[in-house]
This record gives structure tokens, sequence and C-alpha cells, in this order.
């Protein structure tokens, strides 16, 4: 008989605890420092919510995160393996994150005490909301009946088609995180430059484009899917947003008109991202022709 499996995820999946909870999903907490303090983030369970993240970045608080250790992940996936449960963990890029690379450890030696379960750690090469819509749906192929190896070779496949475009409306976040120069932002900002950035095939940011103005970036976000999703027209589409909400509705119509999807869903982008990228951020996700 086939061993029932718990799909993982970590906190940068951005899913909210309505979506976790309906996916019957673990996510992992992950880490945040501001001012000397650290503060675990989870959808649920965690010590400190989005607003307040967000209020305390834009009053001048720096913000700092770290990889997830080892003894944290033991902790989630033993608790599956002791039910008698496998474990598939779905987990930030490793083009952003050592996170990874620990929990591939972790898991060998679990495996070693536990010879009759499985631990598999898929690298999502994603992030954000991307990391959750691969999530989402890693969740819908299983309730059509892949055993935990064919999920596994399916997310393998697929992960490289999980597009993700970017753009942010302020550049000292990206600046201060070393995305761009001193110089750079100081001059995209006088000249009201926004980068449009997407994840390459290494699972690392990187920019692609310029524009001039918040919407001709939101614009070039819509045009990106619209030429290069390739979902059914009932799939999901993910947006990811920090405090810029009006934004995320506008690209969302964007998304929605005439003939594109009607199934797109906002997501909260929380602290673990939005410290890289500030509270402007606005991102898209989709499976596409091209990552």
């Amino acid at each position: 008989m086939t061993a029932d499996y718990q799909i993982m995820t970590d906190a940068t999946a951005d899913l909210t605890a309505e979506i976790s909870d309906e996916l019957g999903i673990t996510v992992i907490p992950m880490a945040v420092d501001m001012e000397g303090q650290s503060y675990s983030f989870a959808p649920k369970g965690g010590n400190i919510s989005i607003a307040e993240f967000y209020e305390r970045l834009i009053a001048g608080e720096v913000a700092k995160t770290s990889q997830i250790n080892a003894e944290v992940y033991r902790h989630y996936f033993e608790e599956e393996l002791k039910k008698g449960r496998d474990v598939i963990y779905i987990s930030l890029s490793s083009g952003l994150s050592g996170s990874v690379g620990v929990a591939i450890v972790t898991a060998e030696k679990l495996q070693a005490e536990y010879p009759d379960r499985k631990v598999i750690c898929v690298d999502s090469l994603c992030a954000s909301a991307g990391e959750g819509l691969l999530t989402y749906t890693a969740v819908q192929k299983k309730r059509q009946g892949l055993t935990i190896e064919q999920l596994a070779a399916w997310l393998e496949e697929n992960k490289k088609d999980m597009a993700h475009w970017v753009t942010v409306d302020e550049l000292s976040y990206l600046q201060r995180g070393g995305r761009i120069g001193t110089a750079a932002a100081a001059v995209g900002t006088m000249l009201n430059i926004k980068p449009i950035i997407h994840v390459n095939g290494e699972g690392k940011l990187v920019s692609v484009n310029k524009v001039r103005g918040r919407k001709k970036s939101l614009e070039v976000l819509a045009e990106a899917l619209k030429a290069n999703r390739t979902d059914g027209p009932s799939d999901p589409v993910f947006i990811g947003y920090g405090t810029a909400a009006e934004d995320a509705l506008y690209l969302r119509n964007l998304i929605m008109e005439g003939e594109g999807p009607q199934d797109v869903r906002l997501m909260p982008i929380g602290p673990v991202i939005g410290a890289h990228t500030g509270p402007s951020v606005i991102a898209v996700f989709f499976f596409g022709d091209t990552k």
C-alpha cells in the first residue's frame, strides 16, 4: 500500500493562512530580524504580522533574514515521520537562500533513522507566491492521485516553467540588498525609472528591463503574462504585493481584460521577501513557456 505523505513549504511561499488551511499543507516558519530582535513569520503562529512589518520598515527600521536551521527542519519533518507519513518539501530557491541545502542534509539523516519513510526535498527555483503557486498546484496533483515519487518528478519537470515578473516603485531596498548600485538607485529615482525583474533558470533575481513610471511597469508585467502564459483559462494566477494593494488590483484588472485568466488571486508578500524588495513590490506568477 502506498504511504500517505505531507506536502510542506516555507514561509517565503507567501500563501495566506486561509489557502494554507484549504490545501492542508505545512508551512515552516522563517526568521526576520529587526533592530536586533528576531521574529518568526508564518501564515499562522508567527509573532510579527505583515502589517506591522511594513509599518516598521517604512518607518526606517532595517530588516535582515536568515535561512532555516537544521533543528527547525528536523522538528517539522520528524513530526510527520512519527505519524507514519512521508514528506515532500518544496523550498525557496537555492539561488536566493542556502536553506534547501540544510533541508537535504537533515532529510538524509532522518531517512537513516526512519528507513521505512521518505523525505524528499525539492529546490523550487522559485520565490514568494511563485513558490506558493507551485505548492498550490502540487496539492492539486496529489489530489489527482500522484504518489510522492510521481509528484517529485512532476515538480522537477515543471518548476522551470514557473514565471516570476516583478517591479518595485522605490529603489532603495534593492540598492540596500546589493541588487543595484547606489548611483543607479539615485539616478533611477530622479528619472522615475522602474526596474522589471524576473527569476531566471538558476532561481536568481535578474533585472531584464527598465521603464519610466509605475503604471507602465505594471502594464509590462501584464504584457509578459499575456505573451508567455501557458495555463488553461481556469488555472490560477497569483499576484504578490507589499502595501500597494491598489496597484495590485490595477494589475489584476489588466490581466483579466478580454479573454485573460479569471482566477487571479492577490497574495500579500511577507517579511522574508519584503525585507529585500521593500513595501512597493508588485509581482505576478504563472506557468509560462519561459521562466
